[in-house]
C-alpha cells in the first residue's frame, strides 16, 4: 500500500502582479480551483495589511481549513531576500502550514518545469531575476518612475518623453503623438506631460501602452524606435544578471506585453542573440501561479 505522506496533497499558490492577483489551488499539479481579483483592492505597502487581506482573501475563498495548506505566494514587489523573508514572516502569524514569498518574476522557471534559469517578466512593470546560492538576485524591477523598461507603463513614459521631443523640434506629429494624445484626452504636449506625470497607477498608465503598438502597425517611425529601445533593455537586463555572475544557459520569459507584442518579443530576441547566443529562450505557455503550485508542491515532498 502507498505511503500517505506520497499521496498528492492540496496546495495554494498565488501570483501577486502589479495589476491582478491570479490564487489558485492545487492538486498533483492541476488546478483543482482559481480566483482572479485586482491586486489594488487588497495590497497596500504594509506587509502586515498586506498579510491580513491575504488571510481574508483564502479564509473568505476556501474557508478555515486552507490556512493549513501549504502555499507559495510569488509577490510583485518582493525585489530582495530581505522583502520575501519579511512577507513570509508576517504571513505566518496566520496561517499554520509551510509558507513561502518569493518574486513573481520567480515563478517562471518552475512553471515552465525547469529547475533553474532566469525568469524574465514584462507585464505593466518588468524585471529579471535568479537565485544563487538561495539569495535572490535581479535587475530591473525599479517602478515606472525610474525603470521598468519593456513594461506597459514603461513603455507609455518612453513613448511620451519620445512624443514630447517631436513636439519640440516642431516635428509633424506623426501616429504615435495623435493615439497618446487622444488615448489621454489631451490637445497638446504640456497637457500630455501633465497627464502622465500625475499618473498615480502604473496599471492605469499602462492600458495606453496598445497605442503604442498600433502606431508601429500604421507606420509610426517613432513607435518602432521606443518598441526596439524596449526590446534592448529587457535583453540587458538578462545580460546584467549574466555579468554578475548568474549561471544562465535559459531564460523563461513571460508577462502579458512581452509575450502578446509580437514587435517587442522578436526585438528583445535578437537583442539578446547578439550578445548571449548559447542562452536558450522559453516562452512560458501557461499561468505563472502554476509555478507556485510546482513550489508548494515541493515543500510536500522534502
Amino acid at each position: 500500500m502507498e505511503a500517505a505522506s506520497s499521496r498528492p496533497r492540496e496546495v495554494i499558490g498565488i501570483d501577486v502582479g502589479g495589476t491582478k492577483t491570479h490564487l489558485a489551488l492545487g492538486l498533483g499539479g492541476t488546478v483543482v480551483k482559481e480566483w482572479t481579483v485586482s491586486t489594488p483592492s487588497w495590497r497596500t505597502h504594509s506587509l502586515d495589511h498586506n498579510a491580513v487581506a491575504l488571510h481574508r482573501l483564502i479564509r473568505d475563498w476556501l474557508g478555515d481549513e486552507a490556512l493549513k495548506l501549504p502555499l507559495v505566494v510569488g509577490a510583485h514587489g518582493c525585489d530582495s531576500t530581505e522583502q520575501c523573508d519579511a512577507f513570509s514572516a508576517a504571513l505566518r502569524g496566520y496561517f499554520t502550514g509551510d509558507v513561502l514569498v518569493v518574486n513573481d518574476a520567480e515563478l517562471l522557471v518552475p512553471a515552465a518545469s525547469r529547475r533553474d534559469g532566469i525568469g524574465l517578466i514584462a507585464g505593466t512593470g518588468s524585471i529579471a531575476v535568479a537565485r544563487v546560492n538561495g539569495q535572490l538576485v535581479t535587475a530591473g524591477g525599479w517602478g515606472w518612475v525610474l525603470g521598468d523598461e519593456g513594461g506597459s507603463a514603461g513603455l507609455v513614459r518612453e513613448a511620451t518623453r519620445a512624443v514630447l521631443g517631436q513636439l519640440d523640434r516642431g516635428e509633424p506629429i506623426d501616429p504615435l503623438s495623435r493615439r497618446l494624445l487622444a488615448s489621454f484626452g489631451v490637445a497638446d504636449g504640456a497637457q500630455l506631460a501633465m497627464a502622465v506625470t500625475d499618473s498615480t497607477s502604473p496599471a492605469w498608465l499602462g492600458e495606453r501602452s496598445i497605442e503604442i503598438f498600433q502606431a508601429a502597425d500604421e507606420g509610426s517611425a517613432l513607435a518602432g524606435l521606443v518598441i526596439r529601445e524596449a526590446g534592448r533593455q529587457l535583453a540587458e537586463l538578462v545580460d546584467r544578471l549574466i555579468g554578475r555572475g548568474v549561471a544562465a544557459g535559459q531564460v523563461v520569459v513571460g508577462g502579458s506585453v512581452l509575450l502578446g507584442q509580437r514587435r517587442l518579443y522578436e526585438t528583445f530576441l535578437k537583442a539578446l542573440s547578439g550578445r548571449h547566443p548559447d542562452v536558450a529562450v522559453h516562452v512560458l505557455d501557461r499561468a505563472p501561479v502554476f509555478g507556485a503550485l510546482a513550489l508548494a508542491d515541493d515543500t510536500t515532498h522534502s
